[in-house]
């Protein structure tokens, strides 16, 4: 079975077992794949005997609640149904991004175990693989290092979370995920030694310890991997295919294979941007008061959210007691606190520990919903087991039926499952702007691999924005006081390139009002976008995505530490017409000093054409960003 354009190609067998090869161009990507289920201690595709093979295309698309990459997505393929005796079907789908495919069972009896499943993903050659290396354990936040190394060099049995990026032998990135998990565990990789990667699944939890409020380990686990329904779908294996690394960007085959939403109304769901307390320690200059977890503070908060038109607030860690989310921090009123936020037309958002969200479910989300939360930040789950997995269905739908935003941190998988619940407005499991607090990971080879690797899975909260600038000589970890590694324009830049809906502002309110320029630039940046262009690529060296909303272009440009000059050629995104239409840009660069003082910045206004070619000139972990908008002169373009 063909893609629509037939570049990918998908051959499937079942002698001895079920297996696929996957092609590009007749070009060998993966070859024998292997796949089976082990349901009850029957393994399912094992010896398969086939009894129908059907196959059907699709030629359809898809309008996002969230517009995240684009405001309509095409969903195009060919599918291959495989009916097998004993009571399953394997599917295949051929995307011109990838291929996917899933088991389906319609099994006798009510509930089974799933004591593991067999996904091989066995390459073609040896290549070279950005995986996010988690060591032996599954316990983990989801933020690892893409470091490149080749497949066959990884250390053995070694586990990875998702995505694993191949720069395969000819040419094409292929990119392991997964879409579609609900009552199951998510899927991670492991290291073979050889030219393949294999799926491995934490196994079914029996019984935990908590460690402090945050913590919750598993101490005896189970044999299966899941205890489920016997007749269902199981979640899709993604071979996500792109031709350059820029069609990483824009491949949105997670997305397309999750299930649809069953929320009729979205029409509460507001992207935009939040004021995050945490990052810069709540450190307000110039005040009356002392700034803390105090309801001065949160108000200070509110009035910068307000004047500068930003959509929420958070109030992060020490809001309540620790263990106990309907008590409230002395320092805080909250009634009134949020009497004020309504006053000022901003939302507020709420942190919490997964595990006491867990613990006091009902009474929190009550309290929550009387209080006009707008949403709640839920942390550190650190787990893919199955129960936590049900546990952000359940969150997502609860909150859903409250009218409340979710954005998960302290894991990964709830960026898969967006389309499903576009409640679901950010995930985390992202090494973001947070490690700069403790260690100097985070730096700008890594922010520009972040888009090919963590990204393509769906919305990333990294928490951009910080004002205090730094060289990799300078650049010191101040818990307190933090700073980023990187220029300004490096920083600013980051709210085009990356895809979060809600989108973070990590510094303090006086350091923006300081850096008002800067501040407005951001401000106006949207967190939604109609369209996506990627113009220029290199994963791990740079990056420039240009994206529209409504009739506005943003075009954001991120260089790794080696000074860059790139040409942005403005026919690529402006629609074409004749030479008198021109366009109003802002542009926010990097200053001639920005290699020595990173905090330095140049913004400028010009009139541009689409006939255009501008060359920006990146300094050392540099960026640039520009608003393109609105026609200054001559005959309107189709827009």
């Amino acid at each position: 079975m063909k893609s629509p354009s037939g570049h990918i190609e998908v051959q499937v067998r079942a002698a001895p077992d079920l297996a696929y090869d996957v092609t590009y161009d007749g070009r060998p990507l993966l070859a024998d794949g292997r796949l089976s289920l082990d349901v009850d201690h029957h393994r399912l595709g094992a010896a398969a005997h086939i009894k129908d093979a059907k196959v059907r295309g699709v030629d359809t698309t898809i309008n996002p609640a969230v517009r995240l990459k684009a405001a309509t997505l095409p969903d195009t393929y060919n599918e291959l149904r495989v009916e097998c005796a004993g009571g399953y079907a394997v599917t295949f789908r051929a995307y011109d991004q990838g291929v996917a495919y899933r088991f389906e069972t319609a099994l006798e009896a009510p509930q089974v175990k799933v004591f593991g499943e067999e996904a091989v993903f066995r390459f073609a050659a040896d290549a070279p693989v950005f995986y996010p290396d988690e060591g032996k354990t599954f316990f983990s936040h989801n933020e690892q290092l893409y470091k490149p190394v080749n497949l066959t060099r990884l250390p053995v049995g070694n586990l990875a979370t998702l995505p694993a990026v191949v720069v395969t032998a000819v040419g094409p990135r292929v990119a392991i995920a997964e879409a579609d998990v609900e009552s199951y565990p998510g899927l991670w990789l492991r290291a073979t030694g050889g030219p393949a990667l294999t799926a491995a699944f934490p196994p079914y939890p029996l019984e935990e310890k908590a460690t402090k409020d945050r913590d919750v380990r598993v101490v005896r686990a189970a044999d299966y991997i899941a205890v489920t329904t016997g007749t269902r779908a199981y979640p899709w294996r993604i071979i996500g295919v792109a031709a350059t690394d820029a069609d990483l960007i824009t491949n949105s085959l997670v997305y397309l294979l999750q299930r649809p939403t069953e929320l009729t109304d979205t029409s509460w769901i507001k992207p935009g941007k939040v004021a995050w307390d945490w990052w810069n320690d709540r450190n307000l200059a110039g005040v009356d008061f002392k700034p803390g977890v105090n309801t001065q503070t949160y108000k200070f908060f509110i009035d910068f959210a307000a004047r500068n038109g930003i959509e929420y607030i958070i109030l992060d860690e020490g809001w309540y007691k620790t263990g106990n989310l309907l008590q409230v921090s002395p320092g805080l009123d909250m009634p009134a606190l949020l009497s004020y936020a309504r006053a000022k037309n901003v939302g507020i958002i709420l942190w919490a520990v997964w595990k006491t969200l867990a613990d006091q479910f009902e009474p929190a989300l009550a309290q929550f919903e009387a209080w006009g939360i707008k949403g709640v930040k839920v942390d550190f789950m650190q787990r893919d087991d199955q129960p936590v997995i049900d546990f952000y269905h359940r969150v997502a739908r609860e909150l859903a039926k409250r009218k409340m935003l979710v954005d998960f941190h302290g894991g990964q998988r709830p960026a898969l499952m967006t389309r499903t619940w576009p409640n679901i407005i950010s995930t985390e499991g992202v090494k973001g702007l947070e490690h700069l607090k403790w260690s100097n990971v985070s730096d700008p080879e890594h922010n520009v691999t972040l888009p090919f690797t963590r990204m393509f899975l769906g919305p990333m909260d990294y928490t951009p924005g910080a004002m205090l600038n730094a060289t990799r000589a300078q650049f010191k970890p101040v818990f307190k006081q933090p700073m980023s590694m990187g220029t300004r324009a490096h920083q600013v830049a980051m709210y085009v390139v990356y895809e979060s809906p809600l989108q973070m502002l990590a510094d303090s309110p006086t350091s923006y009002m300081r850096e008002a320029e800067t501040t407005d630039f951001i401000r106006r940046i949207p967190t939604v976008w109609d369209e996506t262009r990627v113009l220029d690529a290199r994963i791990a060296d740079h990056v420039v995505v240009a994206r529209r909303n409504g009739g506005d272009w943003f075009v954001g440009a991120m260089t790794d530490w080696t000074p860059r000059e790139l040409e942005i050629d403005l026919g690529a995104i402006l629609p074409p017409a004749n030479k008198d239409v021109t366009w109003h840009m802002t542009s926010f660069a990097d200053g001639a000093d920005a290699a020595k003082t990173p905090t330095s910045y140049r913004r400028e206004n010009a009139v541009v054409t689409a006939h255009q070619r501008i060359k920006v000139k990146l300094a050392p972990g540099g960026g640039w960003a520009a608003r393109i908008s609105g026609v200054v002169g001559g005959k309107p373009g189709d827009q």
